[in-house]
């Protein structure tokens, strides 16, 4: 996967866009892309088959994307509405037979909307006017385009969940035991924004801190056994971050990570 920049030709008017899933997402780029200065229809509900626009959003469940595709009428291959999908995950194909694109914003979206300018974004097209289309959105959103192969979607999407998702169920541990010890959440905020600063910022292996990374096994060994008597369903979640912390902490700036399939399934 490698960042790109590319020149864009300037256009003199904006496409007419179609959202199709009136979720989290689909309301928030709508918003944005009207922002942006695009003629916006929607966002439609699945099953819509938007007429007279140049293209066609689809912003629905992965399971549920070549069912809204076959609902798009295809119209002239050379001219008919562009359909992209906003899938991190999933390939092209199920587009078919449509002139298809993908983009994929890599930023977390909630009821509150989000804020896609300076985040990155996946863009893949089955033809140089559909790869366009998707490079002229990511632009105008102020997205920063990463092209991802096709067999590396899976693995990229993963990356987004562990540094998103898992992110927020692992705050949600951490919340748990707090709670515990009569400490509220907004005292742990401030931590963990400056510990993913100087993640950004250092890297993983220098920005580590805390008694693992010092080797104070005696310190974890007694946050283990607090963890068994408050919480003991974090018990798994916590041996498994705590040996995955350790080989961190032994592991020189800058070198790969080995892999560790037990940190991944407790997660899950």
């Amino acid at each position: 996967m490698r960042e790109l920049e590319r020149d864009l030709p300037p256009t003199s008017a904006r496409a007419s866009v179609a959202i199709v899933g009136a979720g989290r997402l689909g309301l928030a780029l709508a918003d944005a892309l009207r922002d942006a200065g695009y003629h916006v229809v929607g966002p439609l509900g699945r099953g819509a088959d938007p007429r007279d626009v140049d293209v066609v959003l689809l912003c629905v469940p992965d399971q549920q994307i070549a069912a809204a595709a076959r609902c798009v009428s295809p119209g002239d291959p050379a001219s008919g509405p562009l359909v992209g999908h906003c899938s991190g995950a999933t390939g092209l194909g199920v587009l078919a037979p449509h002139s298809a694109f993908s983009l994929h914003p890599l930023m977390t979206v909630t009821a509150a909307g989000a804020r896609f300018r300076g985040a990155g974004a996946a863009v893949a097209g089955t033809t140089d006017r559909s790869l366009g289309m998707a490079w002229e959105l990511a632009d105008a959103l102020g997205l920063r385009v990463v092209e991802v192969a096709e067999q590396d979607r899976v693995a990229y999407h993963a990356a987004a969940s562990i540094a998103s998702n898992f992110l927020v169920t692992l705050e949600a541990a951490a919340e748990r035991i707090a709670a515990t010890a009569g400490v509220d959440r907004a005292l742990l905020v401030p931590l963990v924004r400056a510990t993913v600063e100087n993640w950004a910022a250092l890297g993983p292996e220098r920005a580590l801190t805390g008694p693992a990374a010092r080797g104070d096994t005696e310190t974890v060994a007694r946050q283990r056994a607090e963890i068994a008597a408050r919480a003991p369903e974090l018990l798994e979640l916590f041996d498994a971050l705590a040996d995955a912390t350790r080989a961190l902490a032994q592991r020189p700036a800058g070198a790969a990570a080995e892999p560790d399939p037990r940190v991944t399934a407790v997660l899950a």
